[in-house]
């Protein structure tokens, strides 16, 4: 009888956990989706609805933000080149990345793991510090307010992040793998493109969505190397904030910023499949 009665608390206590589990994660969810909820909410508001106290969140809402600064702000070409810079620097990034971090995993280097350090702590290097010099560079070229300038830009601070990354998803596979195809009559490059590249295909793609995102909301570079033909949308926001003489428009703000995360989350949610696949694969191989 004991033994039939005993396992009940065990099932209590991991049923009370599975239910705190839940309930901290709808916590954490309310907690970082707030904010984005109340931008949006704000941007469908009058500036005097923006100020009432307390907050209301009940008004009646306008596109007025939207219209007036969508006119006016090229919104809509600088949406564009910020897909451009963001596609163009991660499918670059994702190339050099991809190859570095499986050479850096497979041929046997001294110091392959100290190069790899190396290159992944130049990622803390002040990007101030490389916006100045690039900047000079580009202008002595004439290379300034280009698509292609801040696709080299972005990439150097996403190929670190790509080649750490994939370097880590290669070490997870076994060299067998290239080994037989190389048996076979591979060389090293056929063993990769045609073995190591469709496995790495989910650890590939949701790289490249991380570096998309990353590139997508970059400000720095974007506002130095670039004035208007190449100007993105995180420059666009930047520019807002002293609008107006009376302090920084808010609806207006609020406004490009729900423009700005909308096509990521679009973006997020078409590959969401991919995505998961890819961060469960690495998760499972690591």
């Amino acid at each position: 009888m004991s033994a039939i009665v005993t396992p009940a608390p065990k099932r209590l206590r991991r049923s009370l956990g599975h239910n705190l589990r839940i309930a901290g994660g709808v916590i954490v969810s309310i907690v970082f989706l707030f904010p984005i909820y109340w931008m949006v909410l704000t941007s469908f508001k009058d500036q005097v609805d923006i100020f009432t106290s307390p907050p209301t969140f009940f008004f009646k809402p306008t596109l007025d933000a939207y219209i007036e600064y969508m006119t006016r702000a090229d919104i809509v070409p600088r949406l564009i080149n910020t897909i451009i810079v963001a596609t163009g620097s991660g499918l670059l990034s994702i190339v050099v990345g991809t190859m570095a971090g499986y050479a850096l995993a497979r041929i046997r280097l001294r110091g392959a793991a100290t190069i790899g350090v190396l290159i992944l702590l130049s990622r803390g290097v002040p990007p101030i510090a490389l916006a100045v010099p690039m900047f000079l560079v580009a202008r002595n070229l004439g290379l300034t307010d280009k698509h292609i300038t801040l696709i080299l830009a972005y990439s150097t601070f996403l190929v670190p992040y790509v080649m750490w990354l994939m370097r880590s998803f290669f070490l997870s596979l076994p060299r067998e793998l290239e080994e037989s195809a190389m048996i076979d009559g591979c060389s090293r490059y056929g063993a990769f493109f045609k073995i190591i590249v469709p496995i790495s295909i989910p650890g590939l793609l949701s790289t490249l969505i991380f570096s998309m995102i990353l590139a997508w909301e970059e400000l720095l570079f974007a506002l130095v190397l670039t004035n208007r033909h190449a100007s993105t949308i995180p420059v666009a926001i930047a520019g807002i904030a002293g609008d107006t003489v009376n302090g920084a428009n808010w609806a207006a703000l609020t406004a490009v910023g729900t423009i700005t995360v909308v096509p990521v989350v679009i973006f997020a949610l078409l590959v969401q499949k991919w995505l998961i696949k890819g961060l469960a694969d690495g998760a499972t191989k690591g």
